[in-house]
């Protein structure tokens, strides 16, 4: 697995660790300085920016990840196909790209953007609270899902229903349900009244 500033921490030439940085934003988005992630994470939360990404195939079944049981925030549940956050200076377009491929091993044959959404969603799990304004993309996706097994543990294609189903019965990211509302409109004019979300 390729390692990057956004799966890991990671070493410098000098082979002193480098702090993973995330942009810290005011409630309009615009940037305002920098944070190490998992301090940005800390209660209360300190307001930052991510990406949310939202697959689909040609049958409009949305693309599911279940998050690795390794990671510090959030294991072992179910999301949304991709999220995480851009590199500072990073455009969140090309971070969600760049994610998604290291992540599933997939490139998206369409991604658009989707809007924003500004949410603070605590984990009760692990204590660490989602501050964030969050770019959501929504896209298509061609090729089947080769994921990094150190970032996702599982992947299913659903369907509305079938995701109403999985989502009464298996634990979700705190997040999930607000980027996907917040993505429903643009989901929509993707997939086409027919597919039902």
């Amino acid at each position: 697995m390729p390692i990057t500033p956004a799966t890991a921490m990671h070493s410098s030439p000098n082979s002193t660790t480098e702090a993973i940085l995330l942009e810290l934003v005011d409630e309009d988005g615009t940037t305002i300085g920098t944070a190490e992630k998992l301090a940005a994470h800390q209660p209360p939360g300190q307001l930052h920016r991510a990406f949310s990404v939202f697959l689909f195939d040609e049958r409009g079944r949305l693309l599911l990840q279940q998050r690795a049981l390794g990671k510090y925030h959030s294991p072992g549940v179910w999301s949304n196909t991709c999220c995480g956050h851009p590199y500072p200076g990073e455009a969140p377009f090309a971070a969600a790209a760049r994610r998604t491929y290291e992540e599933l091993g997939v490139s998206p044959s369409l991604l658009a953007e989707a809007g924003t959404v500004r949410y603070n969603h605590p984990d009760p799990h692990s204590g660490l609270v989602e501050q964030e304004f969050n770019h959501l993309f929504v896209g298509l996706v061609q090729s089947p899902p080769r994921p990094d097994s150190e970032e996702v543990r599982a992947t299913a294609f659903v369907t509305p229903a079938e995701l109403a189903e999985r989502h009464a019965k298996d634990p979700f990211s705190s997040w999930f349900m607000t980027v996907l509302d917040a993505a429903r409109p643009a989901v929509r004019e993707l997939t086409g009244t027919s597919a039902g979300w």
